[in-house]
Order: C-alpha cells, then sequence, then structure tokens
C-alpha cells in the first residue's frame, strides 16, 4: 500500500471541498471493505483518503409510513440486515443485506458503499430499484436526486461525479398488498457472488389484480437489470400460475448473461427463469390480507 494523506472532515462541506480539491485523485472512506482490500493490491492508489466518518448525519436510519425509509451513508449492511423496519417493509433488501459476504464485513460494510461499488453482482442494488430507492447527491452544485436504477451504467461505474457524495438512499413506503423478496444463487448464501439474483416487489389491488410490481435482476447483464417486458406479463392481471411461468420466461429472455467460473451463460438465464418464478410465487405468498 503506498502512503496516503488522511483528512477527516466534521462536516459535509469540508468533504466536499476536500474532493474539489484533490479531485480525482482522492476516494471517500465510510466502511473501507472494498476501498482498503483494492489499496493493497493496489488496483486503486489514491493520493488522500477523505473519512467521512464524522459528519452528521451521514449515519441517519429513520422510516416514515408516509416517506419510506431514509438510509445515511454510514449505515451498515448488518444494520439493516437485523433492523425489524425494514424486515418488515422492505423484507427484499433486509434479505440481500444478510446474503452479503461475512458477519465481519457485514458489520463494516455501507449500504451506500455497495450501490457505488456498481457491481452487476451487487446483492443490495436488485431490492433497491425493486423499491424505486432513490440517491441524494451532494455536490458544489447543490444536491440532486438519482433513482438507483439510472446510477448504474457499467460494471464499475456510475453517474457520482468525483466532487460528489451520495449522502443517503431514500426508499419509497410499500403501499399496503406488498410482498418483496430477493433470491440469490450461487454454490453458497453467503462469502460468494451471486451467480443469478432476483428481486420482486409485488403489490395486489383490491380485486387481486396486480397493481405494481418490479422484477429486478443481478448478475445476468453489465448493470442490475429490470426486467420490464417481465413486469408487462403480469401488470393489471390477476396472477395465475401460468402468468407466473410466462413472466419468468420472459425475464429469462431478457437476461444478458455472460458466462464465467461461477456459470455458463445458458445456466444462468435458466436460474433466472426458476428464481424468476419462485420469487414471484413468494411475494404473493407474503402480502398480507
Amino acid at each position: 500500500m503506498k502512503d496516503f494523506e488522511y483528512f477527516e472532515p466534521h462536516t459535509l462541506d469540508d468533504a466536499l471541498a476536500l474532493l474539489q480539491r484533490y479531485r480525482g485523485s482522492s476516494s471517500l472512506f465510510a466502511g473501507g471493505t472494498d476501498l482498503l482490500v483494492q489499496m493493497k493490491e493496489h488496483v486503486r492508489q489514491p493520493a488522500q483518503l477523505i473519512n467521512i466518518k464524522k459528519i452528521p448525519g451521514m449515519d441517519d436510519f429513520a422510516f416514515d409510513a408516509e416517506r419510506g425509509l431514509r438510509l445515511g451513508a454510514l449505515v451498515t449492511t448488518r444494520q439493516v440486515e437485523t433492523s425489524p423496519i425494514t424486515q418488515r417493509h422492505y423484507a427484499g433488501l433486509a434479505k440481500a443485506a444478510t446474503d452479503f459476504a461475512s458477519i465481519q464485513v457485514r458489520h463494516r460494510a455501507t449500504v451506500v458503499g455497495n450501490v457505488c461499488r456498481a457491481s452487476p453482482s451487487a446483492d443490495t442494488l436488485p431490492p433497491l430499484i425493486a423499491d424505486g430507492a432513490v440517491l441524494r447527491i451532494q455536490g458544489a452544485a447543490g444536491t440532486r436526486h438519482v433513482a438507483v436504477q439510472d446510477f448504474c451504467i457499467a460494471p464499475g461505474r456510475t453517474t457520482l461525479a468525483a466532487d460528489e457524495i451520495v449522502t443517503h438512499i431514500d426508499v419509497p413506503a410499500p403501499p399496503p398488498r406488498t410482498g418483496k423478496v430477493y433470491l440469490k444463487h450461487g454454490r453458497r448464501a453467503q462469502m460468494e457472488l451471486a451467480t443469478v439474483g432476483a428481486a420482486v416487489r409485488l403489490t395486489l389491488a383490491g380485486d387481486g389484480r396486480v397493481a405494481d410490481l418490479g422484477i429486478v435482476l443481478a448478475a445476468v447483464a453489465p448493470t442490475p437489470l429490470r426486467a420490464q417486458q417481465a413486469e408487462a406479463v403480469l401488470r393489471g392481471h390477476r396472477p395465475t400460475p401460468e402468468s407466473l411461468a410466462a413472466a419468468a420466461q420472459a425475464a429469462a429472455d431478457e437476461a444478458r448473461p455472460i458466462g464465467d467460473v461461477r456459470g455458463s451463460a445458458d445456466y444462468r438465464r435458466e436460474m433466472v427463469r426458476v428464481l424468476t418464478r419462485r420469487a414471484l410465487e413468494q411475494a404473493l405468498q407474503e402480502i398480507r390480507p
């Protein structure tokens, strides 16, 4: 690991000033579970490290029945995993956090950090996208809001500028009669990147028809994939075994997997079909009358 300058700003403005001063040569430090490994392996070599742990508000973790969930940049995956709030209202996200890495890593790794890593196999991205989550981003020009769905543009690349900070994730409150599920397939649930992941958010209207839903896939495209054609199969219709199977097949047809050491492209596509149908069935079972 090469030498670097270390900064510990106590305000957001001070952190933004440091990012502007050292634009392109600095890195933010929150959980550090990816960053420190990459620095040791010389994958990333920032000349400046900016620790944001002392900035007030970055550890926000709040839920409101109307406004939804707010997660600050320092909220860890372990907090999300164990919170009764996320377990009840955001079951897909809570499950994704449970499946994330090891318990030691989950105590330090942040949800925002996992989002900004922009890995195609990231566990937290599919449920956040399915839930319609939005990032609050602060920069010199002010605050902007970006849907998580639009944030990742390529493996490891996002729309975040070098002098910007993601300060919070805002997740809408779920409407009544909504089920949420995240399923991860791999050689093992934890300590393993997803071979395929599938997140589902499904809301039923009073007449039993699908009022709204989100189906998002991991590890089968350069970025997390919103399976919009699969959603269209179900939206506005009553779910039946036949329509669930058709939606699962549509998701498999939309997937753009590659083959690697964790599975061939054909295997991943078949697992998309299996996991999507299973996640839809489980989401329906989770809906409270």
